[in-house]
């Protein structure tokens, strides 16, 4: 049988120590990673576990800066259940996660973490052209509202929504459930998953 695997992205605590995370779309994400973390090891899916890093940055992507860490209230990873560390937005090119599932026979993905459009998505596009089954557990990501190209960098949370050419977080999330859905993944929720959907079929799930 197909092995399947949970890959938990880049939930860390550099998200929460920016100010954006007062904007974030889910807050309690720990507790829905959770959910499908509990899920997968239920049914003996591997779970892998990835944190974003940018040495040498200075900001909270630094390791230097105590942020690269699991956000509080998330599961800690069991004996066994690899742990990886990424550079680039997607959570492939610059690790050996690509190595660790065909060691293990993984065909099937569920994707969750922060960011939805970002490091999620990316992840999905580049795990569906590698040939891999992929559901996006919508609901399992959080992200924020998005300035516009053109906006100052740095705005501050009440300037990004002051602006009136910020993208809110549910049109960011919309557009990458568009984007994804039959084409990249199967995009799912974190109840049709760990529920709906039954035990033992992790990668099936709603088409939104």
């Amino acid at each position: 049988m197909t092995q399947r695997a949970l890959i938990v992205i880049d939930v860390q605590e550099s998200f929460r120590s920016r100010p954006l995370w007062a904007l974030i779309d889910n807050p309690d994400i720990a507790d829905d990673v959770n959910r499908l973390v509990d899920h997968a090891r239920e049914n003996g899916d591997l779970v892998v576990w990835v944190l974003h890093q940018e040495p040498g940055s200075g900001g909270v992507f630094d390791p230097e800066s105590g942020h690269v860490r699991y956000l509080d209230g998330l599961r800690a990873p069991a004996a066994g259940e690899p742990q990886i560390r990424k550079t680039s937005h997607n959570a492939f090119t610059t690790t050996n996660l690509q190595q660790l599932l065909t060691e293990q026979g993984v065909g099937e993905l569920a994707i969750c973490g922060i960011r939805t459009e970002q490091c999620c998505e990316t992840t999905a596009r580049l795990g569906s052209d590698l040939g891999y089954r992929v559901t996006f557990v919508v609901d399992g990501c959080a992200t924020n509202p998005i300035p516009h190209p053109d906006a100052p960098e740095d705005l501050s949370p009440e300037q990004l929504l002051a602006d009136p050419r910020t993208l809110p977080a549910a049109a960011v999330v919309e557009r990458t459930v568009f984007a994804l859905a039959n084409r990249f993944a199967t995009v799912a929720t974190v109840d049709e998953v760990v529920g709906v959907v039954g035990a033992g079929a992790l990668a099936a799930g709603r088409v939104g």
